[in-house]
């Protein structure tokens, strides 16, 4: 099983540090592309989308969440927007995916 995330530019980079293949989507069409891509995958078992780029396609991601069991599919924190805390890569992995970087 892999781990995908489809989503702005910093948390596709920011997943890539820690071996996380992403998709850096900048408009609904690219979005709609890379979710395609991501579910006719059938090794991708996780499929984090930032809640940023999420938003173009809210119908699609909405039912996907219900409704998807491989790829299990997961909205994450985006780029900061009303109401969202800035977090460290640190914390926004662990709270994505479970995944504890090294240190404390």
């Amino acid at each position: 099983m892999r781990i995908r995330v489809v989503g702005n530019e910093d948390a596709t980079l920011g997943f890539a540090l820690v071996g996380v293949d992403g998709r850096t989507v900048r408009d609904a069409d690219e979005l709609r592309l890379a979710l395609d891509e991501a579910l006719g995958d059938p090794s991708v078992g996780l499929l984090l989308v930032t809640r940023d780029v999420a938003g173009w396609a809210r119908e699609r991601i909405d039912a996907l969440k219900i409704s998807s069991l491989t790829p299990l599919v997961v909205e994450i924190p985006g780029r900061g927007g009303p109401g969202e805390e800035a977090t460290s890569l640190h914390e926004f992995v662990q709270r994505a995916v479970g995944v504890r970087l090294g240190g404390s």
